[in-house]
This record gives structure tokens, C-alpha cells and sequence, in this order.
């Protein structure tokens, strides 16, 4: 009998020590996923390409808000690999982020669980791996959070959901692609557009070699389809259209919008859309989706565009011709801008919680931080072509961020990122935004480059509030929308050009901000804000999972959690046994 006492009090204890990494009474969903290359040809060129779960793209997260998603995952790649959740915000949890400022990569031929819970957020996102232009060779996939049923949706059920990867692609690996980088070249013309991972239709047999896979999307006739639309390529902004179709957009990144009606609508790099879009053409031909660059020029672009076909039922023919026409910028410069302007929150509904999001009112909290995050044109910084966020260029140390705090290592990282640009030099440094814990700040991302570009706010999602073409001032707070701007996790910035941004610093944890370009955030446009709260016994972050990985400083360090659970459950193990061996 004391035996007996003594395996039920080892299994309370297992129990209890697993129960501090769920969450209780919330449901779950896991997913299994090997992380591989396999071998594809989109453009016509056979080229390896990152798989999850043999698929390429890899499989949609389908959750619902509050849900937890467990993740496991394996790398079979030949280098490090982290997941990051591009929208997710991952509330009181960036030990989950999977950039490097919170988390040691998982190594080859390792396992490591991610386990979040998607709180209180609703919408359309996706996921990528974040190292070493990694994205660039694949390995994304979409999240769908759904509404709870106690909450409504402004729009009848559609008939279906339509997931669509568009983005620009090389056929070099992504690992020549760092080494053009490091070798200070640029990328150069992408080698054609992607839609679910394959490449055009034959629309122009000039332009587009024979034999390429392309997508189809198969519709029925009068029904209405939610498309969840993402730019997930390196870095070229994309113009979204389906001919003789209407988009009628109703989610940005996880808020519902006013529900406008675009004929395209620009998809910056890292940006996801949802629209409805309604079969109402009589369908006597198959019908072109299209994905083309923006704000590019000379001919060498002409074959970089995505087709897809959206196909009916009752379809009489392929769809031939000329594809539908691009928006015309020579005219009009401010188009984009303009249809930017005009995405806006939809007060009138709510979204992961009863009341709508539009009561949280945002233009009556005090500013009590400003940051003017300025980008510039490529430097030479130690003989090496670099990008820089207020002339500095983000240096990841070999130590992640959170875990260097967790420990007390000092000396990993600085807290003295300037908030406005400096006249000093350009310079590398691991260099991070020491934030106010429930502050209300207000970020200006300042383009003085030549190339848009689009920054992302992983933990957040904050409120687009003001664009405008020159050098921001104080003055441009005049222009900005302080009634209904769209609150998002993603923003582009034009060349020559300001974004700014308002966001309430209600969750802790260190947050990576960064240019969602791939080969400016892998030279170094990149910063992490770090958000603590003061009050030692006010409990505003999970603690760190038991299965967390070590790296840098700490690399020799071991897990004794883990190490005692798995202990602990052998003994287990072994004094089950004992009566069973006793009969021997």
C-alpha cells in the first residue's frame, strides 16, 4: 500500500508540473509537422523548396479564438529553423514568437513544441520560417482563427474559403540568395510570381514557358467565396485582381473592415486580406487571377506575374485574351496611397469579443512615447553592405533577448535604441527599445529609401492611423484618421514617404519590429522593443516552458525541469513494474 501512496503522489506530481504549461479548460489543437526539403519545379526549374508536412504550402492552422495550438515540430533541414506566427499576438507569451530575440533555433534533426493560445483575435494570418531567408524557399502556411458561435460575423457564411499564396520567387536557392546579400549584391529581378506554389498559366506563350503547373480555383455559379489573400514573397509589393470579379474586402490581419468593393487592391510584402467575392459572371470563359508588381519598372518585369485560373462548373472555355488591367500610376500617383487610406475599421461589429473593437477609443489616450524609426538606402557599414533602422543595424546576438533577462546575463544586449534618427554614423549593435509597460506610443516609420517597404509588430497588432509623402513632422498629425483606422500588424511605407501608427503597450514580453522585406531585415532592418512590467508580483507573462532551448551563454545549460520530468516518469515506470517483476 505504500507503494501504491507513493506512485499516486508521483502521479499528482507529473500532473501538477504538466498542468503549469496547459491552459486549463481551453480547447486544444495540435499539429505534427515535418520540416523538409522536397524537390519542385513552379517556374519550370526544378529547385528544392521547404515542405511542412510534405506540402508545399504547408497545411492551414484552422483554430478558433481562445483555442490553444500545440505545434510540433521537426527539422529535417540541414540548418537551424524557427516558426514564426505572422499576426498571431500571442498574448503574454513571446516565448513562442519563434524569431531570434526569444527563442535558440531548433537544430537539425531536433523536435521542439510550440504551445500558444490565440487570444482573443479572430481573422486571417499566416506562418513562415524566420531565419536565413529561409521564407524565400518556402515553408509557409495559413491560420484561420474563427470567430467563437456566441459571436457574430457581419457577412452570411460563405459558400466556401479559398486560401491564396501569392508572392515573387527565384529559382536560386535561398541559400545563393544569402550569399548574393552577404557578398553586398542586390537580389536583383524575381524570376516570376507564385500562387499556391505554382507558377502562371500559359496566358502569353511569349512570356511563359510550356509545361508549368498552375493554380485553379473551382467555383460554383452564384455562390459567394471567402478569399484569405497573402503576400508571403521576399520583397516586391503585389497588385491583387480577378477579372470581371469584384473584391469586396471585409478583413484586414484580424479586423473586420468597412465593407468596400476594390476592383485590385495592392498586397504589400507580409499583408493579408480577406474578401468576399461573388460568381455572378455567366461564365462562358474561365476567368484570370492575378498578381502583378507594383512600382517597378522596364520591361524585365513584364514576366514576373502570378495567373491562377478561377474556374465554374458550368465553365463553356479557358479563359484567353489579355489579362485584366493593372491600376495606372502616371496619372494619378497617390492611387495607392489613396486606396490605403481608404481600408477602415467597421465600428459596427465586434470580433473575438462581445463589444465591438471599435468602442476602444484610441484617440482619447495620451501619447507617452513617440518613435521616429527612419529607414535609408543600403550603407557600407565595416565594408559591408548593410540596412539600418535610425542608423543602426540590428546585430542578433548569439543569446535570445527574453532568455538573457530570464537568467540575469548581462552584457547580451543595450537598452539605448534612439527613438528619433542621430547624425552619428551608421553602425551595428544589438542595440533594443526599452518600452513602458502599458504606455501609448506613437510610431512614425519614416521611408527615405527608394523601394516600399512594409513593417510588422510581432505581439501587436496597432492602429494605421497616418500616410504621407515627405519628411513627417508635427505637424502631419492634422492628416491623421483618429476615428476609425484599421488596426493591423502589418504596414507598408512608401519611398519618400511616412506611416504612422498608434499602439498601447499592454503586452510584455520582447517584440521583434522589422522590415518584412527579406533582404532588409536579413541586413539588419530589424529592432526589438522590450516591454517589462515593474510590479514584481503582478503576474502579466507565462512562465518559460519547460522545453525551452539554450544557445550562446547559456548553451551549457540544462533543462532540469524537463530533465526531472522525464526522470520522474522512467521511475514511475520502473515502480509499475516492480509488482509484475516480484512474480518472477
Amino acid at each position: 500500500m505504500a507503494s501504491d501512496r507513493w506512485v499516486f503522489t508521483a502521479v499528482l506530481f507529473l500532473a501538477a508540473a504538466a498542468a503549469t504549461v496547459c491552459y486549463a479548460a481551453d480547447p486544444q489543437a495540435h499539429f505534427d509537422w515535418n520540416v523538409s526539403y522536397i524537390t519542385v519545379a513552379p517556374l519550370g526549374v526544378s529547385q528544392k523548396v521547404i515542405a511542412v508536412a510534405d506540402r508545399f504550402p504547408g497545411p492551414v492552422m484552422n483554430v478558433t479564438t481562445n483555442w490553444v495550438a500545440t505545434v510540433n515540430v521537426h527539422n529535417n533541414l540541414d540548418e537551424p529553423l524557427l516558426f514564426t506566427w505572422n499576426g498571431i499576438q500571442l498574448r503574454r507569451d513571446s516565448w513562442d514568437d519563434g524569431v531570434l530575440g526569444t527563442n535558440c533555433p531548433i537544430p537539425p534533426g531536433k523536435n521542439w513544441t510550440y504551445s500558444f493560445q490565440v487570444k482573443d483575435q479572430i481573422g486571417s494570418f499566416f506562418y513562415f520560417p524566420s531565419l536565413l531567408l529561409q521564407r524565400a524557399a518556402g515553408g509557409y502556411g495559413g491560420i484561420i482563427v474563427n470567430n467563437r458561435a456566441v459571436i457574430p460575423v457581419p457577412f452570411a457564411k460563405p459558400h466556401g474559403d479559398v486560401h491564396l499564396f501569392i508572392g515573387d520567387w527565384y529559382t536560386k536557392n535561398h541559400t545563393a540568395l544569402r550569399k548574393m546579400l552577404d557578398e553586398g549584391k542586390d537580389l536583383g529581378v524575381p524570376d516570376g510570381v507564385l500562387m499556391n506554389g505554382k507558377g502562371p498559366y500559359r496566358y502569353n506563350a511569349t512570356l511563359v514557358p510550356r509545361g508549368i503547373e498552375h493554380e485553379t480555383i473551382n467555383v460554383e455559379p452564384g455562390r459567394t467565396y471567402r478569399f484569405r489573400v497573402h503576400n508571403v514573397g521576399a520583397s516586391t509589393s503585389l497588385n491583387f485582381r480577378i477579372q470581371n470579379h469584384d473584391l469586396l474586402l471585409v478583413e484586414a490581419e484580424g479586423t473586420y473592415t468597412v465593407q468596400q468593393i476594390y476592383s485590385n487592391l495592392d498586397i504589400h510584402v507580409g499583408q493579408s486580406y480577406s474578401f468576399l467575392v461573388t460568381m455572378d459572371q455567366n461564365a462562358s470563359t474561365d476567368f484570370y487571377i492575378v498578381a502583378s508588381a507594383r512600382f517597378t519598372n522596364g520591361s524585365l518585369w513584364d514576366r514576373v506575374i502570378g495567373v491562377a485560373i478561377l474556374h465554374y462548373s458550368n465553365s463553356r472555355g479557358k479563359a484567353s485574351g489579355p489579362l485584366p488591367d493593372a491600376p495606372n500610376d502616371f496619372y494619378y500617383k497617390g492611387y495607392s496611397m489613396n486606396q490605403a487610406r481608404s481600408i477602415r475599421t467597421n465600428l459596427t461589429t465586434g470580433a473575438a469579443r462581445p463589444n465591438p473593437q471599435g468602442s476602444y477609443k484610441y484617440r482619447t489616450i495620451n501619447v507617452t512615447n513617440v518613435y521616429v524609426l527612419k529607414n535609408t538606402a543600403l550603407q557600407a557599414i565595416d565594408g559591408k553592405l548593410r540596412a539600418t533602422i535610425n542608423g543602426i543595424s540590428y546585430l542578433p546576438p548569439t543569446t535570445p533577448l527574453r532568455l538573457a533577462d530570464e537568467y540575469k546575463k548581462t552584457g547580451v544586449y543595450t537598452l539605448d535604441f534612439p527613438s528619433v534618427p542621430g547624425d552619428e554614423p551608421p553602425r551595428m549593435r544589438s542595440s533594443v527599445i526599452n518600452g513602458t509597460y502599458k504606455g501609448f506610443i506613437e510610431m512614425i516609420f519614416q521611408n527615405n529609401g527608394t523601394r516600399i517597404q512594409t513593417y510588422h509588430m510581432d505581439g501587436y497588432a496597432f492602429y494605421v492611423v497616418g500616410m504621407g509623402y515627405g519628411d513627417w513632422t508635427n505637424n502631419s498629425r492634422g492628416s491623421y484618421n483618429m476615428w476609425d483606422a484599421v488596426s493591423r500588424s502589418s504596414t507598408q511605407v512608401y519611398p519618400g514617404a511616412w506611416t504612422a501608427v498608434l499602439v498601447s503597450l499592454d503586452n510584455v514580453g520582447v517584440w521583434n519590429i522589422r522590415a518584412q522585406n527579406l533582404d532588409t531585415w536579413y541586413l539588419g532592418q530589424e529592432v526589438y522593443m522590450r516591454i517589462i512590467n515593474p510590479e514584481p508580483n503582478n503576474r502579466t507573462e507565462l512562465p518559460m516552458p519547460d522545453n525551452v532551448l539554450y544557445c550562446g551563454v547559456l548553451k551549457d545549460f540544462v533543462n532540469l525541469n524537463l530533465v526531472l520530468t522525464l526522470n520522474l516518469a522512467a521511475l514511475i515506470s520502473t515502480i509499475v513494474e516492480m509488482p509484475l517483476l516480484l512474480l518472477f
